[in-house]
């Protein structure tokens, strides 16, 4: 770590600042002020970050009307309404997302739906609401939605999700395009193709484009590539195979997202501008080579736009050293969060940067001395780690306000009441003023839900 004191401009919100006398702000608020406000831990995202990511996507991709934002990064009724006022589109990952995306006004057509096991409720809340796309993943799926189509009297809109084989350079558990995982038809297989066929003779579905997902945090932009050739392959085959009218509803190419984002100042994000220029260009390139007109290209990123809008804020508590062996010893810094609110590193060894936000480490004459710290949350649990192994400022003590950024994407989602620790509060900042978005949870909302 080059300089505790300073905030890497890549990773943390845009709209991050440390003032001079060493408080931190984010939209010129500063964040001792929420916690005072709110208390910790405290999610705080940076409105305009998010906003800005949104256009940056739509720039890069040809406009908004190609940018699928992908829900399950993170979702509430007002980030719902930040992408319908950016123009994008909105993709959910069960009902329960499609639910707060239409309790949020978001316009239903301009939604697509995912999932490997989509029940006959969310089908039918899909079709009753004439919602935009739904991505089929299974054979059986196909089946039960044309059932509730036909129920409905309606023909619903579907893409068919293909696995390309690409082995992404990314964690196993968020690799989704190799083909022994839950995701899609296999293209190997013949099963994509297969169900691309069946998609066009179910009376009450309309086959109108493919969707592959390479997986999450990836850097390497050639299995993007890669996947947009293969999955361009099947796509000139049915071309060549269905009747003209079905070929010509066949419009749409979804490659997914997965665009990967600098979670630690060593770290740097994809280009994404570059990215979508090679893309654009392949599928290009490809559909000549295959003497056809290229496809609408959509993409669906989700981290790529939350993740670094947002920092999670935490109070010290307990610091110690801990002998490690006869010549190491490890300082542990328990903060008062922890797995519960960013399980991310206990489940896939995921990374973090963190700083001290409520004033300068040491002074500017004389830094403070940084020692190999481990920093931990409060549960009854060893593999309650937030940062497994960094060189961070011996002065760091309790009371002290440590912020961890990069923490949009994947945290609040897939929070948990572990040890009965109520969820944080979600505070947007924009223009030097902070708006509570999701207020904290409570023990008595948890206690509300028993039948004692």
């Amino acid at each position: 770590m080059s300089d505790f004191n300073q905030l890497p401009a890549h990773v943390w919100p845009r709209n991050a600042r440390r003032e001079e006398d060493g408080v931190v702000t984010v939209a010129g608020v500063p964040l001792p002020d929420i916690v005072e406000e709110y208390g910790t831990p405290v999610f705080v995202i940076d409105e305009d970050d998010f906003r800005s990511r949104c256009r940056d996507m739509a720039a890069a991709f040809g406009g908004a009307q190609h940018v699928h934002y992908a829900g399950k990064a993170f979702l509430t009724q007002t980030v719902a309404r930040w992408i319908d006022e950016e123009g994008l589109s909105l993709d959910v990952a069960s009902h329960g997302e499609f639910q707060v995306a239409l309790a949020a006004g978001f316009p239903p057509a301009r939604v697509t739906a995912h999932g490997n096991n989509k029940g006959i409720d969310f089908l039918r809340a899909c079709v009753r609401n004439a919602i935009g796309h739904v991505v089929i993943d299974s054979a059986q799926e196909l089946e039960l939605l044309d059932m509730v189509a036909a129920q409905e009297g309606y023909v619903q809109d579907v893409l068919v999700r293909v696995k390309p084989g690409i082995e992404a350079h990314t964690h196993e558990f968020i690799a989704t395009a190799h083909e022994d995982q839950k995701f899609g038809f296999s293209l190997a297989s013949s099963s994509a193709y297969r169900a691309a066929i069946a998609a066009v003779r179910a009376e009450n579905l309309r086959l109108v484009g493919l969707h592959c997902h390479v997986g999450s945090q990836v850097f390497d932009a050639e299995g993007f590539s890669l996947a947009a050739e293969r999955v361009l392959g099947l796509w000139s085959q049915l071309q060549r195979d269905l009747p003209p009218e079905a070929a010509a509803d066949l419009t749409m190419l979804d490659l997914g997202g997965g665009y990967g984002v600098a979670y630690t100042e060593d770290q740097a994000p994809l280009d994404v501008v570059a990215v979508a220029t090679e893309l654009r260009a392949k599928v290009a390139e490809s559909a000549a080579e295959f003497g056809l007109v290229a496809p609408e290209l959509l993409v669906e990123p989700g981290r790529a736009i939350v993740a670094s809008s947002m920092v999670t804020v935490y109070e010290v508590g307990t610091v110690k050293d801990v002998h490690v062996t006869d010549n190491v010893t490890r300082r542990y810094i328990a903060v008062d969060g922890g797995m519960s609110d960013n399980i991310r590193p206990a489940l896939y060894q995921a990374e973090y940067d963190a700083r001290l936000i409520n004033r300068f480490s040491g002074d500017e004459d004389q830094p403070s001395p940084c020692v190999e710290t481990r920093v931990v949350g409060s549960h009854c649990e060893s593999g309650d780690i937030l940062i497994d192994s960094a060189q961070l400022p011996a002065d760091i003590a309790p009371g002290d306000l440590l912020a961890l950024a990069a923490t949009g994407a994947y945290c609040y989602p897939m929070s948990s009441r572990y040890n009965m620790f109520c969820r944080p509060p979600v505070v947007s900042v924009r223009n030097g003023r902070a708006t509570l978005m999701v207020r904290r949870e409570t023990i008595e909302d948890i206690l509300a839900l028993e039948n004692y």
